[in-house]
């Protein structure tokens, strides 16, 4: 199979209130925005991913328990940590070294479903250059 994007779909309960969160709250670039301007889908870069937040949840609740987290990798988690908080943002774990070794912060989006907010440390075999 070739791939030549992808992106990750959420149906908001309130899409008003998702859409303001992903724009202004965790300050994410749009990449377009489409339909009836009284209701409009938007698509938000995450890094080389993107994120499309569109349509209504209908009813059921828009993050189950098993609702998949979203990854996004950050530059500096700690002035993420500081930014989130001064916009009242629930800090679901607060930042810690995890077993494996990156730098990991949850939060959540007004759904519910789990954002986790990583920082590569310098030091990670992943910042490795292998060559």
């Amino acid at each position: 199979m070739e791939v030549l994007s992808s992106r990750i779909l959420i149906r908001p309960a309130d899409p008003a209130r998702s859409r303001a969160f992903y724009r202004e709250t965790l300050g994410l670039a749009v990449y377009r925005e489409f339909g009836p301007p009284e209701h409009p889908g938007l698509v938000f870069f995450l890094g080389s991913g993107l994120l499309e937040v569109s349509g209504r949840a209908d009813g059921r609740p828009a993050a189950a328990p098993d609702t998949p987290a979203l990854w996004l990798q950050v530059r500096d988690l700690d002035a993420e940590h500081r930014r989130l908080v001064a916009a009242g943002v629930e800090i679901r774990r607060a930042p810690r070294r995890e077993p494996w070794g990156l730098d990991e912060m949850w939060i959540a989006d007004p759904d519910g479903t789990p954002i986790v907010l990583v920082e590569i440390p310098a030091d990670h075999p992943l910042r490795r250059d292998p060559r």
